[in-house]
């Protein structure tokens, strides 16, 4: 995560750059790098596994990534509501698109099993040609659009969509492994959330309101962040992570056991939804079931058809008999 396509944005009545956007991604930028650098942490030992996956880390992402996307639908508004630039627009998406397949191939020979083939850059690029299309529609129709994109995961995920070519339409019965995953379905709602925005916001005034505020000196590395956010968003993970790697050769983290590791993130995950007791035996059972079938595979990070199958047969079997041993202990 998570850089904006567009990164000369104006006023379009004054022509000039409107800074609190750019202070607003810069801050998206910060928060990204602060969600990253745990990411890495986690990915070398020293916090527990799966703690960026759930709760409030979830969450965090979820809005990092949403406000990138939002203001690229405003960014596309401001570059392009008058008219459609096509020379800025086509070397803006080629760069964008470039850094997108370079991601792609470099993930695939470092991460094979959670290579990203559609991440936020992949999401950016393709959002912003068919956001174009509704640069001309009424905002309140696009808002309607956005909420249905928004919403399309929760009606209409289907099998069909498993097939590996149809994953970056996000419909798929069981979502993909990548390390970053970002399809059109429910992200590009957010895209379209900031271009009806954006309109409401140009036909307002509040552009050229926020266009005559002048940020101090203070605001200057996020404003520079900010304009500059696909080169951040390239080179400050390679960073991050080589000063990870760097800190784990002098003192490295401990590595709990495989079992260890996963009842501590199956009951992580578990308690979003249930409370801790049945969390714990849950995961033992969960824990019981894969050993028959061996935990290499599991922590290998690699996915199949059959290998998500069964673990939705073992969650099922471990839920019934979760809950059946709770309610005999009930009983007097």
């Amino acid at each position: 995560m998570y850089p904006d396509i567009q990164t000369n944005q104006a006023s379009p009545a004054k022509g000039r750059r409107i800074d609190a956007l750019d202070l607003a991604r810069g801050l998206a930028l910060v928060a990204m790098a602060i969600y990253h650098f745990t990411w890495d942490l986690e990915f070398f030992g020293y916090v527990d596994p799966g703690m960026t996956a759930v709760s409030g880390w979830k969450l965090f992402a979820r809005c990092i990534a949403s406000s990138f996307l939002f203001l690229v639908g405003v960014s596309l508004v401001l570059a392009h509501g008058r008219g459609i630039r096509w020379k800025p627009f086509w070397r803006r998406f080629a760069m964008v698109a470039g850094a997108a397949l370079a991601i792609s191939i470099v993930t695939r020979i470092a991460v094979p099993d959670g290579f990203i083939f559609f991440g936020i850059l992949h999401q950016i690029a393709l959002a912003s040609l068919l956001g174009l299309a509704f640069l001309r529609l009424p905002a309140w129709l696009t808002l309607i659009v956005a909420a249905a994109v928004i919403a399309a995961p929760n009606f209409l995920r289907s099998e069909f969509f498993d097939h590996p070519a149809l994953w970056w339409v996000g419909l798929s019965a069981n979502n993909p492994h990548s390390n970053d995953y970002v399809p059109l379905c429910p992200w590009f709602g957010a895209v379209l959330a900031g271009i009806g925005a954006g309109r409401l916001a140009t036909s307002s005034g509040l552009f050229d309101r926020l266009a005559d505020i002048r940020l101090g000196a203070w605001s200057w590395p996020l404003n520079f962040a900010g304009r500059h956010s696909l080169a951040f968003y390239l080179i400050h993970q390679p960073v991050l992570i080589s000063c990870v790697w760097l800190f784990a050769q002098v003192m490295p983290a401990e590595v709990p056991s495989q079992e260890v590791r996963f009842r501590n993130s199956c009951e992580k995950t578990c308690e979003q939804t249930r409370d801790a007791e049945f969390c714990v035996r849950y995961c033992v059972c969960m824990l019981d079931e894969l050993e028959k079938d061996g935990l290499d595979q599991v922590f290998s990070g690699s996915t199949s058809p059959e290998l998500s199958a069964k673990m939705r047969e073992n969650a099922g079997f471990c839920t019934a008999k979760t809950d059946g041993e709770l309610l005999e202990g009930e009983t007097p």
